[in-house]
């Protein structure tokens, strides 16, 4: 056994050991059905803005997202706006749900939304979502962590073996301890996940010959792309460098000139990605937290600072410098899938005790997200199934028994659908977030707007979830004229339309009992005394609208396209400036600073975060109607 794998199963075995410790460790502190499903409500401040920020981005960020640049280009570089878009959704909805989860002690979104719609329509649709949000989306990253370790190890450990003892270890400590247990795990997960993405970063300008070596080869790139005139974008500019255009007409079929990654695919491509705090896994963490304090600090500092940053770096070192080795002759056979797992291999015999750390963290990241959904849906469906319409008077020990069981099946479903990963599966695993987009509308009759009906809603979703699926890459299936992502916008963007569209509709042509607009205005009231805003703030609400509409439609929307050239010609690289730079990433820059003012402008000056004493919250529920 060479030295290689020696670090590997070292570092790989006391990751295992802290993730077992804290399975132990929760099993003991789960006393009740509330400790199991929600910590016990008790979640630290630190210990959420961790868990949280390990919960958003998973192993995509840091195996797929520097390939998609590899393949790509900067054009897909504008997804890493989404270390601040996902939390933006949370600065929108988490300290809200908190508050309502507080008063009403609900411990699962489910029982939200039924609450406040009236029925168990919402509730249903809601397992449905977490469903289809979490299996396909579970079966892709074990399948990514299989294929890892298997390219890693050089074939040592197969894809399917390594997918399979990956996946026990992580079943036996979620279905241990609850969320608890992933709570505590995930702190260590975001620390790894950062840390890798930064070495890696690290190690890609190291052997493309430092960062002369890396922009003097990205240069190179851009010239042998013009001067053989292919990989162009309309305009005449390298594909690598430059966006192909505000929005495009394609055809079923046909690709679109330049790249699919127009400005409006971007944008939109980004509320998909708002799906994961929108996603009923979300909710749950906002009601496990012991006061909304960490919510803030995740969604500025850890997400959209921190990541923010290590995303318009280091990924981009990563996915960019990949070329450059290619050329140099240090890679070869490179694909969006191998480029980090190819990268890591580097250090086989330059740092082998390196590779083994890159490897934890990299298996750290995929499973980050994993146990987050196998721990909240087991609890949707215990709670909202088993406990609701096979055993109302379930204990807690009954239904801390059964979520230990979903979440052995849920694990068995999605390690299924790992094995048998097709293109297919790997399309559903691609909808998830985009499914998870469509709650939005849900979310915001619950805190903001109350003339949302219960029946507008329930529609909405259901077209929503719809036409996601019959406008994504999905949309083979069904043999639909316009193919996947018509007009270059994203399933996610249609989806939302439809939904929009059809809530607002039926809502107008249908009405609420009055039980029911009893129950919506006394959550609104509560809302109002406890989160509402000075009438300071309330003045600035027409800027906050303006900030954030700039950011979308200019930063990384349609008019992205000025990022193009207007600090430098794309296909001129001695032009580049500032350090080598081509203009669309400086572009880039520039919105990540603006994107990070705009988040603190939400979250803090306007206090869609603020903290909120839970005393306060307790004191004001039980006053009498």
């Amino acid at each position: 056994m060479d030295a290689k794998l020696i670090w590997l199963i070292a570092f790989v075995g006391l990751y295992w050991a802290y993730c077992l410790f804290w399975g132990f460790k929760g099993a003991r502190s789960a006393k009740t059905s509330a400790d199991y499903f929600l910590a016990g409500r008790s979640i630290g401040v630190w210990v959420f803005v961790l868990a949280a920020t390990a919960t958003s981005f998973s192993g995509w960020t840091f195996v797929g997202h520097p390939g998609k640049i590899f393949t790509d280009g900067l054009p897909y570089a504008f997804a890493s706006f989404y270390a601040l878009t996902i939390p933006l959704t949370g600065v929108l909805f988490l300290r809200r749900q908190w508050v309502l989860g507080k008063a009403y002690q609900y411990i699962t979104p489910g029982e939200m939304y039924s609450d406040y719609y009236g029925g168990n329509a919402m509730r249903l649709l809601t397992v449905l979502v977490a469903f289809l949000f979490s299996v396909p989306y579970l079966g892709v990253q074990l399948k990514a962590s299989g294929s890892l370790f298997n390219v890693i190890s050089d074939g040592y450990v197969s894809i399917n073996v390594g997918m399979v003892v990956l996946t026990i270890v992580v079943m036996i400590y979620v279905a241990l301890g609850g969320l608890k247990s992933v709570a505590y795990v995930d702190c260590a997960q975001a620390i790894l996940l950062a840390v890798g993405i930064a070495i890696l970063g690290g190690i890609a300008i190291h052997y493309a010959g430092g960062w002369n070596g890396f922009t003097s080869g990205l240069a190179n790139l851009v010239s042998k792309d013009v001067s053989s005139g292919q990989n162009l974008t309309p305009d005449g500019y390298s594909m690598k460098v430059a966006i192909p255009g505000s929005i495009q007409m394609v055809s079923a079929g046909s690709k679109a000139v330049g790249g699919s990654w127009t400005g409006i695919m971007c944008m939109t491509y980004m509320f998909a990605l708002m799906g994961i705090q929108s996603s009923p896994a979300f909710s749950m963490w906002a009601f496990s937290n012991k006061t909304p304090q960490a919510f803030r600090w995740q969604q500025v500092v850890a997400s959209s600072l921190v990541v923010g940053i290590l995303l318009f770096t280091f990924t981009i070192f990563q996915g960019m410098g990949g070329h450059v080795l290619v050329e140099n002759g240090i890679l070869e056979n490179i694909s969006d899938k191998n480029l980090v797992p190819e990268l890591i291999n580097l250090l086989s015999d330059a740092a082998p005790w390196l590779l083994g750390l890159l490897a934890v963290c990299a298996l750290a990241a995929m499973q980050s997200t994993g146990s987050a959904y196998m721990s909240t849906f087991s609890a949707m469906v215990t709670r909202d199934i088993y406990a609701k319409y096979v055993s109302p008077d379930a204990s807690d020990e009954t239904q801390k028994m059964c979520g230990r069981i979903f979440v052995v099946v849920v694990a068995g479903a999605a390690l299924i659908v790992a094995a048998n990963a097709t293109q297919a599966i790997v399309m559903l695993g691609g909808l998830a977030v985009a499914y998870g987009f469509q709650m939005f509308p849900a979310l915001i009759g619950i805190c903001y707007y109350k003339g949302f009906t219960t029946k507008g809603v329930v529609s909405g979703l259901i077209i929503g979830l719809v036409a996601v699926t019959l406008t994504d890459k999905t949309s083979a299936w069904f043999g639909v004229p316009w193919g996947a992502y018509p007009l270059t916008i994203h399933s996610a963007g249609w989806g939302i339309l439809f939904n929009l569209l059809t809530t607002f509709f039926v809502s107008f042509l249908s009405s609420e009992s009055k039980t029911v607009m009893l129950a919506k205005a006394k959550h609104h009231e509560l809302l109002q005394s406890v989160t509402g805003m000075t009438p300071e703030r309330k003045k600035k609400v027409k800027l906050a609208w303006a900030l954030t509409l700039i950011w979308f439609l200019v930063g990384f929307g349609p008019f992205a396209t000025i990022g193009n050239d207007i600090f430098s010609n794309p296909n001129a690289p001695a032009l580049w400036a500032p350090f080598g730079l081509p203009s669309l990433w400086v572009w880039q820059l520039l919105f990540l600073g603006y994107g990070i003012f705009v988040m603190w402008f939400l979250a803090f000056h306007m206090g869609l975060s603020d903290p909120i004493d839970p005393e306060k919250v307790e004191v004001i529920s039980r006053k009498p109607n």
